[in-house]
């Protein structure tokens, strides 16, 4: 029943930072550059890769891209936590690839974003680890 509450709540805090993030992508103006002639300039910009898109429409784009996957990481595990607890907890493929998502995004929380998903992955990595630590136990 631990590991289960403790993974379930690992991936609820990654689930519900994801959320967020494509709520304030597309509801709001948390993502909108303080600075209103660099968002007119994004939307105006072309990447060198292609000019079928514009700077502003890719920033959009990876924004909704990271919340689907933040939010695709917290179902599954979750999900795999609840109802295959046992499959989760034995295997070093499944456990490794959560270990790998969530240092990943702690890694770019540290060097590229701000205190409070930094604190949020900090805290679903410690349930994690915490999880599997007991489940094997």
């Amino acid at each position: 029943m631990l590991p289960t509450l403790l993974i379930t709540a690992s991936a609820a805090i990654v689930l519900i930072l994801g959320t967020i993030h494509l709520i304030y992508t597309f509801a709001s103006n948390k993502f909108v550059p303080r600075d209103s002639s660099l968002a007119e300039q994004m939307s105006r910009t072309s990447p060198i890769i292609s000019k079928q898109t514009t700077m502003w429409r890719a920033w959009i784009g990876f924004n909704a891209s990271h919340s689907l996957g933040t939010m695709l990481f917290g179902v599954l595990y979750g999900h795999l936590a609840v109802f295959h607890l046992e499959m989760l907890t034995q295997s070093l493929f499944l456990f490794s690839v959560g270990l790998i998502f969530l240092s990943s995004f702690l890694v770019l929380a540290r060097l590229y974003w701000f205190s409070i998903p930094f604190f949020g992955i900090i805290s679903s990595l410690v349930l994690y680890m915490a999880g599997f630590a007991v489940a094997r136990a």
